[in-house]
């Protein structure tokens, strides 16, 4: 179900006027320039306490009929879903209708160990109970196909402990998907009620909700897609009811800036729930992360499912909140906010040189490459002066020229320096040797 598709490069006209504000006027340059050179699609917001002073989109919601998103284009927010669960669930406790301390035996006996994991485990992600995303290959058909919650809870009851319930960390999406079952279970209300009735309405968010439909261009929601080096090509969509509780929240950049702000101003959860949220302990809290720029610490979460890529920040000395949601990324999300923040606190940032090679100096790189290391094949092809790897059975990515022989698909941390009729693939600390056939 991938569709090729012609890519028209224009800038979008703007929504904001940044004139007044030439930190702003760089940032929109800076996403702009991204966009033109194909490795950005998305949206950004900056809300500094209750005012709006930055929101603008780039790119489009369906490239295939050259629709353009703008401020009320609604992204998959994958992880950042996170948050909204941890909230529902402090709101819950709040209502002295759960404890933290409650042991998820009384809603899942079957699971391993239940009668010693807690509200609390699941929470800050220590509770020992294997990933289910990541579980083993054949849940990746599940990704597209989809998988009832009562097979899904029953898949999970088959898993092993990793590790004794609270004495490690380990993220897992298991924890929130029972989490959102959890909600349902103590609410008798779908969990895109509760969204609705605990955080939606209560604070007046105009764009966000969950639903297991798939995407309808017609609600301005977006499709995520890869470059392929000439064209934008459309990601495969999942089944959402999957993701659920753990990612499955459809929303904007304008929306995520005003939830976490709400929700470190005291209108979601009280100033006590909020400081249990907020303790870090082996770099998670209770759906919330802490991203440092300097000095400064952020609170928020990122998320990631197809091709989209968010991440919401809360900064609350300068009660500033910045959302970012791409549905098409080549340059590495963490740059781009490096490079947003940086220009917004008035630091020097660069922009990025993305550099063309001669056919020339392409052509000996070209070829079909395996491995003994990895059971993937690859084939580098070339596509308008840059190269293309695709891994057997995985769409193509693009490789950007970054020195030497070495090229990167920034997005995906990947790395690849070629040799004389080979490479070494660099990834999350892996390396791995290819031998052109």
């Amino acid at each position: 179900m991938k569709k090729s598709v012609l890519l028209v490069v224009a800038l979008l006209v703007s929504s904001f006027s940044f004139s007044q504000d030439e930190r702003l006027t760089k940032i929109d340059e800076f996403l702009s320039y991204l966009f033109e050179n194909d490795k950005f699609m998305g949206s950004l917001v900056i809300r500094k306490g209750d005012s709006l002073i930055f929101k603008e989109a780039y790119g489009f919601y369906e490239a295939n009929r050259g629709l353009r998103a703008n401020g009320n284009t609604k992204y998959k927010i994958g992880s950042v879903t996170k948050t909204f669960t941890a909230t529902m669930i402090m709101q819950l406790v709040e209502a002295k209708r759960l404890r933290l301390e409650t042991r998820i035996s009384r809603f899942f006996p079957k699971i391993a160990m239940a009668s010693y994991i807690s509200i609390n485990d699941l929470l800050q992600q220590r509770s020992g109970i294997m990933d289910y995303v990541n579980a083993d290959e054949t849940f990746k058909e599940k990704l597209i196909t989809g998988e009832s919650q009562e097979d899904l809870l029953e898949r999970i009851a088959d898993y092993d402990a990793i590790f004794e319930p609270g004495t490690k960390h380990m993220y897992s999406n298991t924890n929130y998907y029972l989490l959102g079952c959890i909600i349902e279970n103590i609410t008798k209300k779908s969990y895109a009620e509760n969204l609705k009735e605990l955080i939606v309405d209560k604070i007046g968010l105009k764009n966000t909700y969950y639903t297991t439909e798939k995407t309808d261009v017609s609600k301005r929601e977006s499709y995520s897609y890869l470059y392929n080096g000439s064209t934008w090509e459309q990601f495969p969509e999942w089944d959402n009811s999957v993701a659920f509780a753990s990612g499955g929240i459809i929303s904007t950049p304008d929306d995520l800036s005003l939830f976490i702000s709400s929700l470190f101003s005291g209108k979601l959860v009280s100033p006590a729930s909020l400081d249990q949220m907020k303790k870090i302990k082996d770099g998670y809290g209770m759906g919330l992360m802490q991203f440092p720029f300097g000095e400064r610490r952020f609170f928020g979460h990122n998320g990631k499912i197809e091709n989209f890529n968010a991440v919401v920040g809360y900064y609350p000395k300068e009660k500033l909140s910045i959302a970012l949601i791409s549905n098409a990324d080549v340059y590495n999300q963490n740059d781009i906010m490096l490079g947003i923040l940086s220009m917004y606190y008035k630091m020097p940032f660069p922009f990025p040189e993305f550099t063309k090679l001669d056919p020339d100096e392409i052509k000996p790189l070209l070829g079909v490459y395996n491995s003994d290391d990895l059971p993937l094949q690859i084939v580098i092809k070339e596509k308008n002066g840059e190269l293309i790897a695709q891994a057997t059975g995985q769409p193509p990515f693009p490789l950007t020229y970054f020195k030497d022989t070495t090229f990167v698909f920034q997005s995906a941390g990947v790395e690849i320096t070629f040799g004389l009729d080979s490479f070494v693939l660099k990834q999350a600390g892996m390396k791995y040797k290819y031998t052109k056939n």
